[in-house]
């Protein structure tokens, strides 16, 4: 998976002329908000606070795309060396690590002695702390014959940056999972007294993505292996640009869950963003999956059913929604019997949660299969009672024509009863999307589906996304890329409780 989706072209001047228009845009986005906030100023206004943040975003999305165009640049055409970069904080506290070479000479065995030492510093971020690491490297001479050695600096997520790996795991955790846009990232940090500005987090969050692009795939290639998936959507507001307004993108969810079947395997989820909700969509994510597929009554997955690799299983929570609703409404006793009935069945799932399939296979049919006959041929004969254009009827009429679907749960074990595990994943979603913050663009609607992916994932199997992370960016940047795999949450888990355990003993 790519972080955006609109290639760049290869010639320099055409390069140049995009960073220019994106520059002029920059600007007016610029000069935008600062008109907006004037207007603001002594009055309250939703609506007008609502359209700073979007641009606000925008102008997010447009920084953090810069940087890859000027990275390409960068590579057609060496540029000038960049300006001495300013000088970290004094006030924030120091940790000197010393990376010491051997104490002998590598050539002649010899003693060395010490002639210099190099000192670098890295911007490092732990809970509720800024630091700063000083990165100090002594340099030996030989006394015997003057070979000189030092210890090679250590790898840092983004080469020549002074973001640690603590950092840019807090930033990205702010952003995609606590909805912490950047600008406001950086007013926070400015009251601790370190200024970071937004452009500059722009940056690093975009070479983050292009870092973790494969273990993405990675993760991808994991959950789509799976012979069962639990699939949602949600819409998500999208900036447009040029348009001064939002529209509507899609947000698919495909979760790879086996715990409640008895099965060791870990829990994944992965997310993929689309511009609209058109089938081809998730046709196109799903066009190498083969097995079961556990969603709602969406026609734009009928494709897949129809080609034959994928079987549909529906959910029940979705049919009981529409009897829940009208009973709150209506205080409907038919509505008020449909429940008390779905509620009968549910109980046996929770007696059978976490046993092997077949087991779970031999209960519901000998629990579930007689109350499930009885509820098709009760709902048969009360929606010949009931009026046709009743809201009663289409909540049966959902149920009734998709039988099949909704009951094949209880001749496979592998099956839910519920999508439920996929409504969990998009709940974090739901939360960003209710504050208006979430996609300033089309790339960036793209760049949240990855980081939701491995926060998802991360929160699924119990560890903290911020310091799986951290021990990510720790490490990939020296990582063989065919070992990605080794990065994966659960196959991390252990090293990362390890490191808890020592930090409490501490």
């Amino acid at each position: 998976m790519t972080t955006d989706t609109t290639a760049l072209p290869d010639d320099v001047e055409q390069l140049k002329e995009l960073v220019m228009a994106q520059r002029v845009e920059l600007e007016h986005l610029k000069l935008l908000i600062a008109k907006l906030r004037r207007m603001q100023f002594g009055r309250s206004s939703e609506k007008l606070e609502r359209e700073i943040a979007q641009h606000e975003l925008q102008l997010e999305e447009l920084e953090i795309s810069q940087d890859r165009i000027l990275a390409t640049l960068r590579a057609a055409r060496p540029e000038p060396a960049a300006p001495k970069r300013q000088a970290l904080p004094e006030h924030l506290p120091r940790e000197r690590r010393v990376y010491q070479p051997a104490c002998s000479c590598p050539d002649c065995g010899g003693s060395m002695r010490q002639i210099g030492e190099d000192v670098s510093e890295m911007l490092e971020h732990v809970p509720e702390q800024f630091k700063v690491i000083r990165i100090v490297r002594p340099k030996l001479a030989c006394e015997r014959c003057e070979r000189i050695v030092q210890q090679s600096a250590p790898s840092r997520p983004i080469a020549r940056g002074m973001a640690g790996p603590g950092l840019l795991a807090h930033i990205l955790v702010s952003k995609y999972c606590d909805h912490l846009p950047l600008y406001r990232q950086s007013q926070i940090y400015a009251r601790q007294g370190v200024e970071l500005e937004r452009s500059t987090m722009a940056e690093w969050v975009g070479q983050v993505f292009e870092l973790v692009d494969p273990l993405i795939e990675s993760l991808g290639r994991y959950v789509l292996g799976a012979n069962k998936l639990h699939a949602d959507d949600i819409p998500i507001p999208v900036l447009d640009p040029g348009r001064g307004r939002t529209k509507t993108g899609r947000l698919w969810t495909y979760v790879r869950d086996d715990r409640p079947a008895g099965s060791t395997d870990p829990p994944a989820v992965l997310f993929r963003y689309s511009p609209d909700r058109k089938g081809e969509h998730p046709q196109g994510h799903l066009k190498r999956f083969a097995g079961i597929l556990q969603a709602d009554a969406y026609s734009g997955f009928n494709d897949l059913y129809e080609r034959g690799a994928i079987l549909e299983a529906a959910c029940w929570a979705h049919a009981r929604r529409a009897f829940y609703d009208l009973h709150q409404s209506t205080n409907s006793p038919i509505a008020g019997e449909a429940l008390e009935r779905i509620a009968e069945l549910y109980e046996i799932e929770t007696d059978i949660r976490g046993q092997l399939p077949e087991e779970r296979q031999r209960q519901r049919q000998a629990h579930a299969q007689p109350l499930l006959e009885s509820l098709r041929a009760w709902l048969q004969q009360t929606l010949a009672r009931v009026s046709k254009k009743s809201e009663l009827a289409q909540a049966i009429g959902y149920v009734l024509s998709r039988w099949t679907a909704l009951t094949r749960y209880c001749s496979d074990g592998r099956i839910e009863m519920d999508n439920n595990a996929a409504e969990r994943a998009l709940r974090a979603v739901a939360l960003g999307r209710k504050n208006f913050l979430f996609a300033g663009s089309e790339a960036g609607g793209e760049r949240a589906a990855a980081m939701y992916s491995l926060i998802g994932t991360a929160k699924l199997i119990g560890l903290d996304p911020e310091a799986y992370l951290r021990h990510v960016l720790e490490r990939i940047a020296d990582h063989p890329i065919n070992r990605i795999d080794e990065l994966l949450p659960w196959l991390v888990a252990d090293a990362l409780k390890a490191g808890n355990d020592a930090r409490l003993a501490a």
